[in-house]
């Protein structure tokens, strides 16, 4: 299975939360599956840091690509066309992150790991909880 992780599952993994879901726990941790980690989601990270909106420790606050790598996972850039369709997609939720994730799990056909049920109302997205 192909997976694109939500910021707050990568987030919740990372810190080892119990908000983290059985299902997407083992997801993540099952070796045949290939995570990816999005570019937005480090943007997303980054600017609530500095924001101080999320305080985070560690490796994820001095260096998230070193935390994608050494977590496994592959990071996801941003393509052009990722992001106009993020643009583009009849879907009314707002955020600008949200859009790219939900963009790029449909553009790769990726299963996205997320809480969030915003997600669920598009449908021709694969969301894991």
């Amino acid at each position: 299975m192909k997976i694109l992780l939500d910021t707050c599952t990568a987030l919740w993994w990372w810190q080892d939360s119990p908000r983290l879901s059985k299902m997407a726990r083992e997801k993540i941790a099952e070796s045949r599956n290939t995570i990816y980690f999005s570019a937005a989601s480090a943007l997303e990270v980054s600017i609530k840091v500095r924001l101080g909106k999320l305080g985070l420790s560690g490796m994820i606050s001095r260096d998230i690509s070193a935390a994608v790598a050494v977590s496994g996972w592959k990071a996801l850039p941003i393509e052009l066309n990722e992001a106009q369709r993020a643009g583009s997609l009849e879907w009314p939720h707002r955020d600008p992150f949200d859009r790219l994730l939900a963009a790029q799990a449909i553009q790769h056909h990726l299963n996205l790991i997320t809480c969030d049920p915003v997600f669920s109302t598009l449908e021709e997205l694969t969301v894991v909880w």
